[in-house]
């Protein structure tokens, strides 16, 4: 279990973020068209998991566009932004905010991604929702970068995820 905050007060998830090395849990997430999506769906290429708690706050806002401008830079990199979301909603988002290049997948199925990867928030009123962290991924699925950001409030270090996701 690893212990985070918002705005202050602690909160509890229910594990760790895989090791840097390790390699990472496979998972079954929705897109916007209500497909489901696993790793299999990025095969070859580089992934940076956005994991979120919702689209519909400012700080999970701001890092989706950030990596939505690197993606369109990047297009051989598979970036996602990962929420408790439904796609309907994570679909207005990127409608209304021009993100086309990251994307947005949903737990509403189920939440052993969360569980999973150690982001499911187990306690206070976000029970049932993730943790903010980065999570980047070589071709062959392995770990090579992690972050759990300390405050849900805060955004993640872009400039360490990016180069991540770059060597």
């Amino acid at each position: 279990m690893a212990t985070v905050t918002f705005q202050g007060s602690p909160v509890s998830t229910n594990g760790t973020l895989p090791a840097v090395g390790s390699t990472a849990p496979d998972f079954q997430l929705v897109d916007k068209d209500l497909n489901d999506i696993s790793l299999e769906n990025f095969a070859g290429k580089r992934k940076l998991l956005n994991i979120v708690p919702s689209l519909d706050t400012p700080t999970c806002a701001i890092s989706t566009k950030k990596f939505n401008d690197h993606a369109k830079a990047n297009p051989s990199i598979g970036i996602c932004t990962i929420s408790a979301d439904l796609p309907f909603a994570q679909g207005r988002f990127c409608g209304a905010e021009g993100i086309e290049n990251v994307m947005t997948l949903s737990m509403m199925r189920s939440r052993s991604f969360a569980r999973d990867y150690g982001v499911l928030i187990e306690d206070t009123i976000l029970a049932g929702i993730t943790a903010r962290a980065v999570v980047v991924l070589d071709e062959n699925n392995k770990v090579m970068y992690t972050e759990l950001v300390p405050e849900i409030a805060d955004e993640p270090d872009y400039n360490k995820a990016l180069d991540a996701i770059s060597k």
